[in-house]
Parts: C-alpha cells; sequence; structure tokens
C-alpha cells in the first residue's frame, strides 16, 4: 500500500469536487482531479485505497482505514508543506533577478512582495505619493507572468457598483444582475488584483472588501439579504495595495483598523539622487545627465528640508513630478522653465520673503546656470548640508 490515496473533508462549501480532497501519501501530491468526486467520496466512506500501479480500488480492514485516515493525512500535509516551501524558496532566490531596471525597489522588500504573491497573501505598499507604489505592484505581477486586475478605489463613486456589479432592467430580459470585472478578477485562479488609493475609499468599499481580505473567509458577498450567493477568491489570488498614510494627505481616510489587520504593510520610500537620476536617464535617454542629477538633487533637497526640524516648507516633491520635468528639459524646456511650471506652482506664496514660494525659488537657482556649476551644496548631498 505505498500508493494509498486518502481523502480529507474540508468544513467549506464548494463545487462538486472542492468538498474533499485526495493525496498519495507517499509523496503528498494533490490527485483529486485524477479521481471521480463520487469515486473517491464513497471509496474514502468505505475504507477503501487506490492499489499501486493497477489503478484499482480494494479493500481494507476497518482497522487500517482508522489508521489511514488518521494518521495519513498528517504525514501528507506535512511532506505537501515541506515541498511548497521548497518551491518558494526556489523562486525567491532568483526573483531579485527578474526585477525591471526601472523599479529601483530595495532587494528585501522587492523579495518580500514577491512571497506575499506565491503564498496569495494581500500585502499593502505605503510611502508618498508619486514614489512608484502602483509600478511597483504591477512590476511584481509582470515578473511573476500573472494577471492583473487594476481597480482605482480612489476614484470608484460608486464602490458596491464597481466592487460587485449593478442590477440592469430590460425589455427582453426584465430584470438581471451584471456582476463586475472585479466578480470575475478574484474568481480567477493566480491573478493580481491591485487595489489602488485605498486610503482614499469609500467606507462602504472598506465594508465590502473585509470578507475578501480576510485569510479566514475569502469570499465576497453579493447582497446583505438572507441567504444572499457569495462568491469564494480562487486559490492563488493575492490582493495588492496602496495607501498615502499622513496628515499631509488630505482627501485619504483613516483607515479602519481591522481592514489594515488584513494586510501586511511594505514601506516604497522616495528614491534617492543616484537612482532617481538613472531613472530620469532610462526613461529619457536623451536627458544631459548633469541636468538630470541637477533635478534630482532638488528634489530631494525638498524632502530632506520637509524632515527637518524647522521646515521651511511642507511638501517634497515627488518622482513623478521629476520625471515629468525631464520630459520637459528634453523637449527643449530650460530648468528654469521646468520649475515655473512644476514646482513652484505646489508652494504657497504667503508669508512674502519668509514664504514656501521663495524658498524653493532660491534652492532652484543654485542649479541654473547649467545644472551643475553653481550648486552651492554638492551634487548628491548629505543629509547634514542645508541649502543656505
Amino acid at each position: 500500500m505505498k500508493n494509498v490515496i486518502f481523502a480529507e473533508i474540508k468544513m467549506a462549501p464548494g463545487k462538486r469536487g472542492e468538498s474533499v480532497r485526495a493525496f498519495c501519501m507517499s509523496t503528498g501530491e494533490d490527485v483529486t482531479k485524477q479521481i471521480t468526486y463520487m469515486t473517491l467520496s464513497n471509496a474514502f466512506k468505505a475504507g477503501m485505497y487506490l492499489e499501486n500501479g493497477t489503478g484499482k480500488w480494494r479493500q481494507i480492514s476497518p482497522a487500517d482505514a482508522k489508521s489511514l485516515a488518521s494518521e495519513s493525512p498528517k504525514t501528507a500535509v506535512v511532506e505537501a508543506a515541506k515541498s511548497e516551501a521548497d518551491n518558494v524558496m526556489a523562486f525567491l532566490s532568483t526573483c531579485v533577478e527578474k526585477r525591471p531596471e526601472s523599479i529601483f525597489c530595495e532587494d528585501l522588500t522587492w523579495k518580500f512582495i514577491c512571497r506575499s504573491v506565491v503564498r496569495g497573501r494581500n500585502i499593502l505598499l505605503t510611502g508618498p505619493t508619486g514614489c512608484g507604489k502602483s509600478q511597483t505592484a504591477l512590476a511584481v505581477a509582470k515578473a511573476m507572468d500573472r494577471p492583473v486586475f487594476y481597480v482605482n478605489l480612489g476614484a470608484t463613486q460608486d464602490p458596491r457598483g464597481a466592487l460587485i456589479g449593478n442590477t440592469h432592467f430590460s425589455k427582453d430580459a426584465g430584470t438581471y444582475f451584471n456582476e463586475s470585472a472585479f466578480v470575475k478578477a478574484i474568481q480567477t485562479p493566480n491573478t493580481v488584483v491591485l487595489l489602488d488609493e485605498v486610503s482614499r475609499a469609500h467606507p462602504e468599499a472598506h465594508n465590502i472588501l473585509m470578507t475578501v481580505l480576510d485569510p479566514g473567509q475569502r469570499y465576497l458577498r453579493l447582497d446583505e439579504a438572507v441567504n444572499t450567493p457569495t462568491v469564494k477568491v480562487a486559490e492563488g489570488v493575492s490582493f495588492i495595495g496602496t495607501a498615502n498614510i499622513g496628515t499631509e494627505y488630505t482627501a485619504t481616510r483613516v483607515m479602519d483598523r481591522a481592514l489594515l489587520d488584513r494586510f501586511v504593510i511594505a514601506e516604497i520610500p522616495h528614491l534617492g539622487p543616484k537612482d532617481e537620476a538613472k531613472l530620469m536617464s532610462q526613461l529619457y535617454p536623451a536627458i544631459d545627465q548633469k541636468i538630470a542629477e541637477a533635478l534630482a538633487d532638488i528634489a530631494y533637497q525638498t524632502r530632506m528640508e520637509v524632515k527637518s526640524d524647522s521646515a521651511r516648507i511642507q511638501t517634497p516633491i515627488s518622482t513623478r513630478s521629476i520625471v515629468e520635468m525631464a520630459g520637459l528639459v528634453v523637449d527643449g524646456f530650460t530648468l528654469t522653465e521646468c520649475a515655473e511650471v512644476s514646482i513652484y506652482p505646489l508652494y504657497s506664496v504667503d508669508g512674502g520673503l519668509q514664504s514656501e514660494r521663495t524658498f524653493v525659488k532660491q534652492l532652484v537657482q543654485k542649479y541654473v546656470n547649467d545644472g551643475t556649476a553653481d550648486n552651492l551644496m554638492g551634487s548628491n548631498s548629505s543629509n547634514e548640508n542645508t541649502p543656505f
């Protein structure tokens, strides 16, 4: 009886063939799909086993059946878990190599996100606006060759319609329910669902997602009525959320602790000056390297100023803004012109000479001549240096 196949009853509803699983005792391999549901179910109840090599069911003694039912599942589950862990470790050992050059995520963070996707976990990417959270999530899915479903929760005015669907009426079909694309996505195995701007979502969206993100439930209820049908989240589906968390983001909502607890969190910080300059060169190969370094350093200085004890500005320049400026430079705009249209409007003029805009103009002026020659702070300045 080397290849004894035993059944493990799962205490959860499912389609035919899903409520009973079969494993090969010697290897831990899941062979449910190789056996019809009724055959498997009846054989298990009758205490039978699949004879090695013949493919025929054989009767075993009640004592042996009892032993198999109590001991074999434990052995197989342990072996299967070990095999799965080995596969995950093998993938993670090479996943950093699959990271695209345009994603300057820390190796550990990238590996952590990949691991969460492999394991079907929920992960929340937090960080300042424009730092590449959404792009990182999309890059992870692409590197792992997984389908992606994107939903911008911050731009959704009708959470129930976007996440569940809507009821419609037509003369031919009468009243009918049209499920959302989100419902179809969560039923697709190994899909990465990107929940963008979770912190800007309507509270109703948070309530709908509670059971979907709960690892012990993993289902979507289509309505609040009693006995309403539920949609089960498919195997391998992982949810990646993005959020801006902080008092400076006035349009964000305080995330419910219960919802936040359904995610593991990975921080995506701003890029450093060197990486930001490299990113601009990748996106715009024609840009002058000195100009790219100057733009990156201007952004870096604003971020350091915001973190200082006596900050003279409240808003740092994002990577998204700097990349946009790089595009303007390539199109013939001067650094001064870029600042006029892309940077200065972000800062208040209140306070005259002590205003935020005055401070930023003085900062930019250090780089105007040729991008670096009059840089009084030095390229890629250290945290200790200040503009004046």
